[in-house]
């Protein structure tokens, strides 16, 4: 469960429409989305540094790309968790508790690399998904938006790197 934001006595309460119960189950969800997020960005990027073989270009680019929007997406993830009245979690050891994405044990050839992206690109929309009924079933629309394009972007980063494997 996320850890909840203490409020000073000048702070009003937090009253947007969510429950408390909701806004924690949700924030509790989202990090989880930010463990796996933070997980694929350091395992594309760290690809993006070490491909190599004939697919280097064509990877090097792809990878940036995809680390790149990642990057963006974790700052939007992590002020979600925020606006709901909750910390969000940012180190290491928090990530390693949350998230579904295995790292890798040390540098695959450039195909494997691909497949180890589809899978995190996948694992990343599952968990997304998962986060997208909570945030539904608390009537919480700007959460349920953000996850949409999380999934759109998931699930189209999964579809192209799959495509470069068939």
């Amino acid at each position: 469960m996320a850890k909840t934001s203490k409020g000073s006595a000048s702070a009003p309460r937090i009253n947007i429409g969510i429950s408390d119960k909701d806004r924690a189950a949700v924030a509790g969800e989202l990090a989880k989305l930010l463990a796996d997020s933070y997980s694929l960005y350091l395992m594309t990027h760290n690809f993006h540094w070490n491909v190599t073989g004939p697919l280097f270009n064509t990877l090097h680019n792809m990878f940036m790309t995809q680390y790149t929007e990642e990057w963006g997406a974790l700052d939007a993830i992590a002020e979600r968790i925020r606006a709901l009245g909750h910390y969000a979690p940012g180190t290491y050891r928090e990530y390693g508790k949350l998230t579904s994405i295995e790292e890798p044990s040390d540098i695959p050839e450039a195909l494997e690399m691909v497949r180890m992206l589809v899978k995190g690109n996948e694992a990343v929309a599952q968990t997304a998904r998962a986060a997208f009924e909570k945030a539904d079933a608390a009537n919480d629309q700007p959460t349920a938006d953000l996850l949409t394009q999380r999934l759109d972007v998931h699930e189209k980063n999964a579809w192209m790197l799959r495509s470069l494997l068939q």
